[in-house]
């Protein structure tokens, strides 16, 4: 799995999303139960569309979303839903109009604000990106602020300002002390600095509470090797090869290339 799908492992949280948000003549969710039948077929065809997506069945997830939109063509949900599948596709111009049209039925639905900016940060649109995470992140009833926040954070990272991702990081793990990548990131960006007991304490914490990947093992042994900790090292060496024998992690620790 690539290092976009890991990403999008934990920032959508479409299932979720496509239980109440609002269509276009609300400002506030419509409850399951106040839905019309127009709305329950299109909510039941997008969260179709989105399991198909999760599992890279990007075709069938587009006919699911089609249903939806045909049963209810005001529908924000499957306009953010299909706005990711065509971002998986590297179709930009359809990935950017439903995400657009998403935003206009729902404006004040903050997981599809902070989805487009992932899909800008993609695409190494940083500041579009940023301003659809704050936009995200100025609701206050934004559910999943870590999702933004993690998010703004690694896009911070690829715009080379490791400081105000470190803040990003920092705040995320406030609302979600166990969020995996938020973990992971601050993790390396304390050991860069040196703060190896810091580091150590996040890295631990990841692994209490997320399954093994090859980022969080990499870094698991090199933080073992700084502290001499040759148990911890052959632990966290012996899992990366046998779980990701193919990562690039795995063939910098064969190469002994650690830093």
């Amino acid at each position: 799995m690539n290092k976009l799908k890991r990403s999008l492992t934990f920032l959508l949280s479409i299932i979720a999303l496509t239980a109440n948000l609002a269509t276009a003549d609300s400002s506030q969710p419509t409850p399951i139960s106040q839905q019309t039948d127009e709305q329950t077929r299109a909510r039941i065809h997008t969260e179709l569309g989105a399991a198909y997506f999760s599992r890279g069945q990007y075709t069938v997830a587009l006919e699911e979303l089609h249903n939806a939109l045909s049963a209810d063509n005001n529908y924000a949900p499957a306009y953010g839903v299909m706005g990711l599948v065509y971002m998986e596709l590297h179709e930009d111009k359809p990935a950017e109009s439903n995400f657009r049209r998403a935003m206009e039925l729902a404006p004040g639905e903050s997981e599809i604000h902070n989805n487009y900016g992932w899909f800008l940060c993609t695409r190494n649109k940083y500041d579009d990106a940023m301003t659809q995470f704050n936009i995200a992140l100025s609701n206050p009833l934004y559910s999943a602020p870590e999702h933004a926040l993690t998010n703004a954070g690694i896009c911070s990272l690829q715009a080379n300002k490791p400081d105000i991702a470190q803040g990003y990081f920092e705040k995320s793990l406030k609302y979600q002390p166990n969020q995996a990548q938020a973990l992971t990131k601050l993790a390396q960006l304390y050991y860069q600095q040196g703060r190896l007991l810091e580091a150590r304490t996040l890295i631990d914490r990841f692994f209490d509470n997320n399954k093994p990947t090859p980022e969080a093992l990499w870094l698991g042994i090199r933080l073992a090797r700084k502290q001499n900790n040759k148990d911890a090292e052959a632990s966290f060496s012996l899992q990366l090869r046998r779980m990701f024998a193919d990562s690039p992690e795995t063939q910098l620790l064969l190469q002994g290339k650690y830093d």
